[in-house]
């Protein structure tokens, strides 16, 4: 294996997906800006997510429409246009 490719500042992080307000923590170099405090009373750095485990109709088994940015509505103002 190659030295020195992988980072090395891995923190406890929390991880939100945003649909349906699960939270949970895990390690991860990932960069965040925002904090929370978390259930242990410490405050981490927070990635916030469209969709995760929870939320996401392969492992809940049923379809939920995930509209974050308003992306269906973009795509039907945008291809109205055509049909007039």
């Amino acid at each position: 294996m190659k030295k020195d490719i992988h980072p090395e500042n891995y923190r406890l992080v929390v991880f939100k997906d945003m649909s349906n307000d699960y939270s949970f923590i895990s390690k991860s170099c990932a960069p965040s800006n925002e904090t929370i405090v978390w259930e242990d009373g410490n405050e981490y750095p927070i990635i916030k997510l469209e969709i995760s485990h929870k939320s996401h109709p392969f492992f809940t088994g049923k379809m939920q429409l995930v509209d974050t940015a308003g992306r269906i509505d973009k795509f039907k103002n945008r291809y109205s246009k055509q049909k007039k």
